[in-house]
């Protein structure tokens, strides 16, 4: 058991750790070497893997779709593997817009999360003062715990969306501290 315990956390830090170290390159084409630290995020070259082995999906054509049934304009999503509402492994990329927050809630499960882009603002606790979240930047690493109550986004006075990599297992389970509030908030 506790074999399979470890192999699960090592599956929950593995996507979001590569995440995050190619968030952290220049972005770098891939040179002539092909030594993994000459990996940015770019386009494969023509000859590239064989798709039916590797699956490539370039940043810059990953669709993300409206957020359920959140405010226009506040958040963005895509589905990159599996799904959170349903039992196993997902990885999703978030996109916060800013002047927007999550309410105080909680996750059945632990969550990972590693910032692509922009500046990601958390807090946890419920109640909600967004004025205290902390900033996490490009490559910065954020560990959600289950069942305890948190909050994020991103202050409307920030330059840009903050682009989040999301993973863990589901299902999420997702449940407001104050199901009376809406679950997105205007800052």
């Amino acid at each position: 058991m506790a074999e399979t315990d470890s192999n699960r956390r090592a599956l929950l830090l593995a996507a979001p750790l590569l995440l995050a170290t190619l968030a952290a390159t220049d972005r770098a084409d891939v040179t002539s070497t092909g030594r993994l630290g000459d990996i940015g995020l770019t386009p494969p070259p023509q000859a590239g893997p064989d798709p039916a082995q590797t699956f490539v999906e370039p940043f810059d054509q990953i669709s993300f779709q409206p957020w359920g049934n959140l405010p226009p304009h506040s958040g963005e999503m895509a589905k990159l593997y599996g799904d959170f509402d349903r039992p196993g492994p997902y990885l999703v990329m978030m996109r916060w817009n800013p002047g927007w927050f999550s309410a105080p809630h909680t996750y059945a499960t632990d969550r990972i999360q590693v910032v692509v882009s922009g500046t990601w603002f958390v807090n946890s606790g419920n109640d909600f003062a967004p004025q205290d979240a902390a900033p996490v930047g490009p490559g910065g690493f954020v560990k959600r715990a289950a069942r305890t109550p948190h909050y994020d986004g991103v202050p409307a006075n920030q330059p840009e969306p903050a682009v989040i990599a999301v993973f863990g297992v589901g299902p999420v389970e997702q449940r407001l501290a104050d199901p009376a509030q809406p679950s997105w908030r205007q800052v």
